[in-house]
């Protein structure tokens, strides 16, 4: 009989904390059909602007506390906004090909947080963004809400290899020059 309790103490030690554990922690898929990315891109004399849609994502909580995340854009879906007809046609085709984006090679973009730390704007995110197949480390603020998060990023494109018209590696573009960073305003729901 003490051979039975002495293993079954164990068991149910075990047991309880992987229950504890599991009752703790959740985690919250994104609805992509509520969720909206806006880009906006900056060039010497104006800005375009448009969306991508965002294929999946989660946001991974313990006991209440954002803990993780992760996200993949269809990069196919970039959109421009601000345009129509011809100009809109032109500049779609451009941003999808392969000296911006390369949709054709490289449909997703994604996120994966590495260090999530509450702040005084709600949390402060490292994560790992990938684009066109190069993952560089991005720093941003999440406002969190109880079922929406949102957040600004500024992305520079020239460390994911977007050097298109890009004055830091072309000289005498003069005003036909586009700014290396483009900003990712987020609102997520869940």
């Amino acid at each position: 009989m003490n051979l039975k309790k002495s293993i079954l103490k164990p068991v149910l030690i075990i047991l309880a904390v992987m229950l504890s554990a599991y009752s703790t922690s959740d985690s919250k898929n994104i609805n992509v059909a509520e969720s909206v990315i806006n880009w906006v891109g900056y060039k010497v004399t104006g800005q375009h602007e448009g969306t991508i849609k965002l294929l999946n994502g989660s946001l991974n909580f313990k006991e209440n506390t954002l803990v993780g995340g992760k996200f993949a854009m269809d990069m196919t879906s970039i959109n421009t906004t601000d345009l129509e007809g011809d100009s809109k046609k032109k500049l779609d085709g451009h941003l999808k090909a392969d000296d911006f984006f390369g949709v054709n090679n490289f449909k997703t973009a994604t996120l994966v947080f590495t260090s999530v730390n509450k702040s005084k704007l709600g949390y402060a995110i490292v994560g790992d963004m990938t684009i066109k197949g190069i993952t560089n480390e991005v720093s941003f603020d999440l406002a969190l809400t109880e079922n929406s998060a949102s957040t600004n990023l500024k992305i520079d494109r020239t460390k994911y290899g977007i050097k298109y018209g890009s004055a830091s590696f072309f000289d005498g573009i003069k005003d036909k020059a586009i700014y290396d960073e483009f900003d990712l305003n987020v609102k997520l729901k869940f």
